[in-house]
This record gives C-alpha cells, sequence and structure tokens, in this order.
C-alpha cells in the first residue's frame, strides 16, 4: 500500500486526510466536472478530507472501464479468482487498525464498533471465497439424446451503491460474490464516508486485482441515476432508506436490470412477564444505543406484556450510564439531529409523558464557515409530564415539517417515482384501557455532534404515530433521541415504538 494514502490516527484526536478521487481503470482519477465535497469527522463537526463528486459521465466511463476488464476476469478459472480475495483478506487482518480508526474518523463510531465493522466485513468476505465449493453445475439425461445442464455465468458489470453507517462492511456484502462469480463490479459509496471504499480499491491492487475489474465512482444523486439508468450495468444491488430503495429498483427494472434493493428495518423486542429483568434491560439499551441506533438491527420498537415499569426503570438506568463520545459516538449528520429531535417534539406535542437520560442539545451556534455545531452532556434522568394536548382531535398536518437538511445515509432519490406505500398501521385508540396507569419508556439515542452540511435533498422522514393519541406515554432518551411511543393496547400489553 502506498504511504500517502496510510491514515495515521490511532486515537480521537482530529486528523486530517486525503482528496478522495474516483478509482476507474486502475487509477485515481477527480469527477470530470471537477466538482468535490467536504467530507466531516462527526465527532469534531469540521471537515478532514474532501471527496470528488460524479456524474453520468464518470459513470459511463467507469462501465466503459469495466467492461474492457470483463473477458479477461471472466475467462480467469474461478480458482484462480479466489486467490486474489484470498490475499485481500490477509491485507484487511493486516490492516485491521488503520481501517478501524479510518471508519471512526469518518463515521463517528466508537473504536470498538469501528473494528467490528472491519471484522464482519472479513466474515462476508471469506463466505464469498467459499463460493468456490458452491458452484458446481448438474446435468440430468431427461431423455435418449437429451440432457439439461445448469452452468453459473457471469452477467458482466454489477453496480452496488451503499450507505453510510458501515462503510467496510456493506460494501463486502455484494463484492466478494461479484467477483468471484466473475463480473466486474462498480461500488458508490455514499460521500459522506468514500474513504472506505477507497481503502478497499487500494487493497484490492496491492492483492493483484486486474485493473479495471473494481471500480469506485463517488457522488450522489446523478450518479446514482447514471448506474440505474446505464444499459450495459446487468445487476445493481442497494442498501439504504426503504424510500431510495423502491426508487432505485423500480428505475433499475424499468432498464431491465437485475435488482437487490434493501430498505429499513423495523425491529420488534418482544418482552414478556418472566423475563430477566437484568438482562433484558442490558440488552434493550445494547441494542437501541449501540452504532448510535444507526443500523439497520438497531431495537426501535418494543412490547412488553405485563407490569412494565421495573422494565422502563432499570432502561433509563443503564442508558443513564452511557458515556458519550466512549461508550456510544455521535451520528453521522447535522439533518439526522434535527429529524430525531422533531420526532421528540412531535411526540410531546400529542400530550404524553416524556423520560429522558439527557439534556436536551443546545442550539447550535454558527461556525466562522456557517456551519452549525451541536453538542450536550449527559445528565441524571427525570421524568416529566409535557403539556397537555388539546381535546380536539389533532391531524398529522401538526406535525412538525419534515427537514429539508441532508440525510446522508439517504442518497436523494432518482427521479422516478416509486410506488406508494400504504401508511403504517396504527393501533386504534378504541383499543386502549383507560384504566391503564401511564409509564415512561427509554428509547434509541444518539450523540449530536456532527455538523450540518449545507446540501439540501427531499424532506426526512416523519412520526408515524397517530395523531389520535390513546392512553399512553412517549419516552426519549439521550441528547439527540430517536421518538418511542407507549399505546397501551390492553390491561396487559404496552407497544412502545
Amino acid at each position: 500500500m502506498t504511504n500517502d494514502l496510510r491514515f495515521p490516527a490511532r486515537s480521537y484526536d482530529f486528523t486530517p486526510y486525503v482528496q478522495c478521487n474516483n478509482w476507474i481503470g486502475g487509477e485515481w482519477t477527480p469527477s470530470a466536472a471537477g466538482d468535490s465535497l467536504s467530507v466531516d469527522n462527526p465527532r469534531h463537526g469540521k471537515s478532514f478530507g474532501q471527496v470528488t463528486m460524479s456524474g453520468a459521465a464518470d459513470v459511463a466511463r467507469a462501465v466503459e472501464a469495466a467492461k474492457a476488464a470483463f473477458p479477461g476476469w471472466r475467462d480467469t478459472p474461478i480458482k484462480e479468482r479466489v486467490q486474489v480475495l484470498f490475499r485481500l483478506k490477509a491485507l484487511l487482518e493486516r490492516d485491521l487498525e488503520e481501517l478501524a480508526w479510518l471508519v471512526s474518523h469518518e463515521n463517528g463510531k466508537v473504536i470498538g464498533e469501528a473494528r467490528a465493522d472491519v471484522l464482519k466485513g472479513i466474515e462476508c468476505l471469506e463466505y464469498g471465497i467459499s463460493l468456490q465449493n458452491m458452484v458446481a453445475g448438474e446435468q440430468l439425461d431427461v431423455s435418449r439424446g437429451i440432457n439439461c445442464s445448469i452452468t453459473y455465468e457471469p452477467l458482466g458489470v454489477c453496480a452496488g451503491i451503499v450507505p453510510f453507517n458501515f462503510p467496510i462492511m456493506v460494501p463486502l456484502w455484494m463484492l466478494p460474490q461479484a467477483l468471484v462469480s466473475g463480473n466486474t463490479f462498480i461500488l458508490k459509496p455514499s460521500e459522506v464516508v468514500p474513504y472506505g471504499a477507497m481503502k478497499l480499491a487500494e487493497l484490492l491492487r496491492e492483492a493483484g486485482l486486474p485493473a479495471g475489474v473494481f471500480n469506485t465512482v463517488n457522488g450522489g444523486q446523478p450518479a446514482v441515476e447514471a448506474i440505474a439508468d446505464h444499459p450495459d450495468i446487468k445487476a445493481v444491488g442497494f442498501v439504504g432508506s426503504t424510500r431510495v430503495a423502491r426508487a432505485v429498483y423500480s428505475r433499475s427494472a424499468a432498464a431491465g436490470k437485475r435488482a437487490l434493493c434493501l430498505g429499513g428495518a423495523k425491529n420488534h423486542l418482544l418482552v414478556v412477564p418472566d423475563a430477566d429483568l437484568e438482562l433484558t434491560s442490558t440488552t434493550v439499551v445494547a441494542s437501541a444505543y449501540g452504532c448510535a441506533g444507526q443500523r439497520c438491527m438497531a431495537a426501535s420498537l418494543m412490547i412488553a406484556v405485563g407490569d412494565v415499569d421495573p422494565i422502563i426503570d432499570a432502561i433509563v438506568a443503564h442508558a443513564k450510564k452511557l458515556r458519550l463520545g466512549e461508550d456510544m459516538g455521535p451520528v453521522i449528520h447535522g439533518g439526522a439531529v434535527e429529524r430525531i429531535t422533531n420526532y421528540i417534539a412531535d411526540a410531546e406535542r400529542r400530550g404524553p409523558r416524556s423520560c429522558s437520560t439527557a439534556a436536551a442539545p443546545r442550539a447550535p451556534a454558527a461556525s466562522a464557515t456557517g456551519s452549525a455545531r451541536r453538542s450536550s452532556t449527559m445528565s441524571s434522568p427525570t421524568c416529566r409530564p409535557a403539556a397537555r394536548r388539546s381535546s380536539a382531535p389533532s391531524s398529522r398536518s401538526s406535525a412538525p415539517a419534515p427537514s429539508t437538511r441532508r440525510s446522508p445515509s439517504r442518497t436523494p432519490a432518482p427521479t422516478a417515482t416509486p410506488p406508494r406505500s400504504s401508511p403504517r398501521a396504527a393501533p386504534s385508540p378504541a383499543t386502549a384501557s383507560s384504566a391503564s396507569r401511564p409509564a415512561c419508556a427509554a428509547s434509541t439515542s444518539a450523540c449530536p455532534s456532527r455538523a450540518s452540511r449545507s446540501r439540501s435533498a427531499a424532506g426526512t422522514s416523519r412520526c408515524s404515530a397517530p395523531a389520535t393519541s390513546p392512553a399512553g406515554t412517549a419516552c426519549a432518551s439521550g441528547p439527540a433521541r430517536k421518538l418511542t411511543t407507549r399505546w397501551q393496547l390492553s390491561k396487559d400489553a404496552t407497544w412502545m415504538s
């Protein structure tokens, strides 16, 4: 690996890094338009590098490089292809600490979470390597002179579009399988965390991958649309928000591509009456607060049966012990902070009681460059009644308008309009038990130290809680807290989301 791309940091101290260009045809190259975007360190809330921003012309160049490399890579025996990935595995293990600290600086993860990102990526790579033992063809003699056979053939140029939350692991969900199968690949990483993809390109070069077999194109919506539209890209993989997943799938399918588009998740925890109090409360906190809640497996909804107050109290107590910056890192972006706090404000306007393990974030102060900065500290957990809502039924229109700040985990959706989804079903107020006593629930939390970015995009998602609140409470925890609403469904069941 060349020394100029090595990331020197081995602590959380602010460390500037290099310009991140596209990797096309075995060369680092800026975008055709020459545009670039600041890459912010979420922990420090300031830029530590720049990334080139690409458009359709850059995607076309990457496709041509991948097409030129495809025949040679396709004709390389699979046993030889996997040797490149064996060497990549060794290089990832060699550079584990460097990669982990780079992930921490560009994404905000605490170092243990960043190491886990790299280690899980290595596990994905191991699975891809094992495909050489799973692609044996089959043959069946059907009749005299007639037989049916199954063979596996590469498609050609494939592409992947990945989110911000796991800069190393998620690309390795796609890349090993594509390369082992004989395809060439174009990766479009999140423009907020481009350095993980940059390091993968450099390590694959060092591992001996031929030029053009793997390419990276950095950018936002124009790059995504160009990937979905390009006729020579045969398959697209996507991981990100459900809204953008639908749009990418719709646009890719319309262009005749194979598409696998993974959207957001809603994870339910069911707590039964005989659940162990300590194990349950620690597990809920670990699930909800790990990676600052920025992962598809983060718990965002808990259904508790029976007396929930002891569980809620224990969750709040464990959440209070979290040390911001050590046990939990910052959220990725100032827009994420705004969206989370809007969820909480909307819930409190509906009239429930709120539980908090932290002080509310202070208003952002404009820096010399105009970027907003947010900071917060932990404080003792409190429960406070929110202002009582009007007896007149409220409507969804009373919720705060969606933020127009850019959410980096969600690349703006391509302009093709995806099918509209049905609203999430909400519990009917008629099912609420008015005799049930209210309780508080702690929810996901995130540290709001990421500076707000100046670029705007489509509005962010809104709280899906029903406008008319049944007898229940809402709870939130942390300085930038995800909404947890508790609906009383019956005498013994409680739904918190």
